[in-house]
């Protein structure tokens, strides 16, 4: 007879299977297919290790030194099993490059807050996030996890978010390739710091999936007033470590 810890975990196994990637403040990135991301659709926030009861006692809304922001790269999305299903991102006559994935509240030691209320966010919101946040179910997340510990409103976090993704300048090269790049993940974060000479150096961290074959997202450190700032160690450790990534053209 199977004990019950191996009928639980035959119970939850389908259900990770299922699970899209997730974001983690400085730890590990679950992906899909081919080990690309599939950031954009983030329905739960993996970390390297679980939160100590120290970290759980301090996700109090607004109690946070930082925001990082996401910026994944959605071809590579789109490139994935997931991404083919996504009609609202990938569909024929969708053509995004760099998407918001999320502004997180961030701790200046270490860990981050998380689920601070139970709060919803209301669906005249999440329509108008889709210009530059193509999935509903991200939005809703993303305002679960992250945004109820901004200490904000739903509106007026969302509202931050979308200023912080315009007020950041993609380099001519990655708004909308048309054919595949290989670029060094350095340049990219050179190429971003170059673009927006107002931002703090060491303000961009550039990922990568975790094989550091394909190019993942742009990470953006701000304070909280959405100025820009140096990123901490615990996310400049996410940065990628390949010598190149491959960015997948636009389609």
């Amino acid at each position: 007879m199977k004990s019950s810890s191996t009928l639980a975990l035959l119970t939850l196994t389908p259900l990770l299977l299922l699970m899209p990637a997730c974001r983690s403040g400085g730890g590990t990135t679950v992906t899909t297919s081919n080990s690309e991301p599939a950031a954009t659709t983030e329905l739960a926030r993996t970390e390297a290790r679980p939160k100590s009861r120290k970290q759980r006692q301090r996700s109090e809304a607004g109690k946070f030194d930082f925001y990082v922001m996401a910026l994944s790269w959605s071809p590579g999305f789109c490139a994935t099993p997931a991404g083919e299903r996504d009609e609202m991102q990938c569909g024929p006559q969708r053509h995004f490059a760099f998407v918001l994935h999320g502004l997180w509240p961030q701790y200046e030691e270490r860990g981050w807050p998380q689920d601070c209320s139970t709060g919803q966010v209301d669906r005249q919101i999440v329509e108008s996030m889709l210009s530059i946040m193509p999935s509903t179910r991200l939005v809703r997340h993303e305002w679960a996890k992250h945004g109820t510990c901004s200490g904000l409103s739903a509106k007026e976090y969302f509202e931050e978010a979308a200023e912080a993704f315009q007020s950041v300048k993609v380099p001519e090269a990655y708004r909308a390739p048309m054919k595949q790049i290989t670029v060094n993940p350095k340049d990219v974060q050179r190429d971003f710091a170059a673009a927006n000479p107002k931002f703090a150096a060491g303000g961009f961290v550039v990922t990568c999936t975790n094989n550091g074959r394909f190019l993942q997202e742009v990470r953006v450190c701000l304070t909280k007033d959405l100025d820009g700032r140096p990123c901490n160690r615990e996310v400049q450790r996410s940065a990628c470590r390949s010598n190149e990534v491959i960015m997948r053209p636009v389609r």
